[in-house]
């Protein structure tokens, strides 16, 4: 596997279901497919099995490193079905929507809202969410799939924020659509967000606020992998974006809004599928006692110096 593309690729957490996920979620979607695995012995979690993959051409990765962290609505995955780009896009949604369904639970029912012609929120049977709607032929392209992010309980009130704090972290970045809550919609407040987009460097993401009770709160479950190619880069991100000290451990941190961030080098992933076992456990144990990511000390324990 080479470096990656994608400056930014969604991570997700699970028990040890990743590979088994992977090939589910490779089955829903065109130019899709698993591109790397790897496994890491004596983690915190014991053996811990990565898997990586696209998913209609955008970079995942996954691990299985047990019952830690559960996925929850609060970070969900939007797919935006364009019928510009997908033949009898409204079949494509409702075949998507009842393979999703098997397991899983609705949260939205699938169908036409104020919002949307053909709009669902499902969460699927290892309790990922997904989002699904007919995309706005003429309106402004979106990728296939964007990260949505439900800012609620404590959070609530903080989409604004955390969207223009965001912008100002990555350089190349843009704010898209953008609709506030008006009076009379309690419990939602007046000016709070009910809908904003906006990408940073090759991800789009969705700001939302809800003020209606929600049993859940962002999580490591879902986290986002910054690549990085130097040592000043993830000196950069990890002061921007660390918030929350006693969440610092092996490239991860927290932020002021909860969400979780993996500062890592763009390369690691080369340099994990390349390794000997013995490179791959000499890299591991280093990393495992690292809270910021050191390039020079990672490159060394590969080269066995």
């Amino acid at each position: 596997m080479s470096k990656t593309s994608q400056k930014i690729v969604p991570h997700l957490w699970f028990d040890n279901e990743a590979k088994e996920a992977a090939e589910f979620y490779i089955s829903l979607f065109p130019n899709s497919k698993i591109t790397n695995e790897i496994t890491l012995h004596d983690t915190p979690s014991g053996d811990a099995g990565i898997v990586a993959f696209e998913l209609w051409g955008q970079e995942f990765m996954s691990i299985s490193a047990g019952p830690y962290f559960k996925f929850n609505p609060s970070l969900s995955f939007a797919v935006n079905v364009n019928p510009n780009d997908v033949p009898n896009a409204k079949e494509f949604i409702h075949d998507l929507w009842n393979k999703l369904s098997e397991g899983g639970e609705v949260l939205m029912p699938l169908q036409k809202y104020p919002f949307n012609e053909l709009y669902g929120w499902i969460k699927d049977k290892y309790g990922l969410s997904w989002q699904i709607s007919l995309a706005n032929r003429i309106g402004e392209r979106r990728p296939p799939i964007m990260n949505s992010l439900l800012f609620v309980g404590d959070k609530c009130g903080k989409a604004e924020e955390a969207m223009n704090y965001y912008l100002s972290v990555f350089k190349d970045s843009e704010r898209g659509h953008f609709a506030r809550y008006e009076a009379g919609m309690e419990p939602d407040k007046e000016g709070t967000i009910m809908y904003s987009d906006f990408r940073l460097e090759d991800q789009w993401f969705i700001g939302m606020d809800s003020a209606h009770e929600h049993h859940f709160n962002f999580n490591e479950a879902v986290s986002f992998i910054v690549n990085c190619d130097t040592q000043e880069e993830i000196d950069y991100y990890w002061d921007k974006l660390s918030a929350v000290p006693q969440a610092e451990q092996c490239g991860w941190l927290k932020d002021q809004f909860g969400i979780s961030w993996q500062i890592v080098p763009s390369n690691m992933n080369e340099i994990m599928s390349s390794c000997t076992p013995e490179q791959l456990d000499r890299v591991n144990k280093v990393v495992l006692k690292m809270k910021k990511l050191d390039i020079a000390e990672i490159e060394r324990a590969y080269e066995g110096n």
